[in-house]
């Protein structure tokens, strides 16, 4: 049990996000002209529910991990669409704080003083006031909690644990796939072969147990996330679309909005193009992150550092970039050394910030009218984050040497 005095920090951190919590749901700055998709969300939860399975009976556009936090708001039947959504928001919200806790954990592994530790956890608490009310009713909390959780048994040598809690993940949402890599290594060379094969088996059996049944029953039904994922064309927020926005609005390039797959996204040969090198750009540089780490024995330091970095690189050259995306990186990089959060939290900070100059109330200006100011926002963003990647992956690519000093 930990002693009063090393568990200040996450208590302080827990308080500044269950505050920031009530702020978002209940000031009105923050409660006008919202998206939200807790509609979907309560109807997939109420089909379980009436007995219906997933993937054969409905569609369903998430992995089978995120069932659980669509079911549990609907226990109980709650009879109007604004009960789900309070019961989904503190479910939520009880995420953000496992996701805190967690990257409380990984910090006092790492021995990181406490003053250092409180400051990181504090600016983690303070995030959903910084992204927006978009952490509300997007379930993106739920797969980031448990990417933490599994960094923070990884870094304490419970690489089993950790395996399962990352195969979780990666069967909640498709992103924490891009970890594995990045941890398995980190256990390889810290506890041996034997160890990084247990690891990776347990990362293959938590999520074949959450996959494989419904593959089994409906298998056209239980591929086509990953369908989506692989199909869907390049979306407006993405670096790509908002670099076409840029050409748009200087060169006079004209674009074509489609509204395909619950986005808003662009159509067109450009488009297209884009979407395909920045792809290839995305893959690359995550191949380049999993062989840097590949190659040199990490430290629990490094280790979250490469996690980070995958995340970041994804973002930042994928052709899908949705607001609530930025949740995935919180945890990380509050989790991240104390040198290298100096300079990774600040642009974060800003990234999330610039969102919300958009996002929500200003969201048609952007996504369907191409309006130049929200446009040249989000190109800032988008540039925030390609810079918070340079700022991740940077040292792990860098000479030992060079890293210590």
């Amino acid at each position: 049990m930990l002693p009063v005095r090393a568990a200040v920090p996450a208590l302080a951190g827990c308080a500044v996000l269950l505050t920031s919590w009530l702020l978002l749901t209940h000031v009105g700055f923050w409660k006008r002209g919202q998206r939200v998709d807790t509609g979907f969300y309560r109807m997939y939860g109420t089909n379980v529910l009436n007995g219906e399975v997933p993937y054969r009976d409905f569609s369903l556009e998430y992995p089978p991990a995120a069932l659980p936090v669509f079911v549990v708001p609907a226990l109980g039947r709650p009879k109007t669409a604004a009960a789900y959504r309070f019961r989904f928001e503190w479910l939520m919200a009880l995420c953000g704080v496992l996701a805190l806790v967690s990257a409380d954990a990984v910090l006092r592994a790492l021995e990181v003083a406490g003053r250092v530790r409180l400051g990181a956890l504090l600016l983690a608490g303070v995030s959903p006031l910084l992204l927006g009310p978009v952490v509300l009713t997007r379930y993106d909390l739920w797969p980031a909690a448990l990417s933490a959780a599994a960094l923070a048994a990884f870094v304490r040598d419970r690489s089993r644990l950790g395996g399962a809690a990352l195969g979780l993940a990666a069967a909640a949402k498709l992103y924490p796939a891009a970890v594995a890599p990045v941890a398995i290594a980190y256990v390889w060379r810290r506890q041996g072969r034997a160890a990084a094969l247990r690891s990776v088996a347990a990362v293959a059996a938590v999520f074949g147990a959450c996959v494989l049944p419904f593959a089994v029953i409906a298998p056209q039904g239980t591929w086509h996330p990953l369908a989506l994922e692989l199909h869907r064309p390049l979306e407006v927020e993405s670096l790509g679309g908002a670099l076409l926005l840029a050409a748009h609005h200087v060169l006079g390039l004209k674009l074509g909005l489609l509204l395909t797959y619950r986005s808003d996204n662009l159509g067109g040969t450009r488009a297209a193009v884009v979407a395909a090198l920045t792809t290839a750009a995305e893959v690359a540089a995550l191949i380049w992150v999993w062989v840097a780490c590949a190659r040199r024995r990490l430290t629990g330091r490094e280790l979250v550092r490469g996690a980070a970095a995958a995340v970041a690189v994804m973002l930042a050259l994928g052709k899908v970039f949705s607001p609530q995306y930025l949740i995935w990186l919180v945890p990380l990089v509050a989790a991240a050394e104390p040198r290298l959060r100096r300079r990774a939290l600040p642009l974060l900070a800003a990234a999330c910030a610039l969102t919300q100059t958009w996002y929500p109330r200003h969201a048609d200006a952007l996504l369907q009218e191409f309006r130049a100011p929200e446009s040249w926002l989000l190109l800032v963003r988008d540039l925030a984050v390609v810079a918070l990647a340079v700022v991740l992956v940077r040292p792990l690519v860098a000479g030992r040497d060079q890293r210590d000093r």
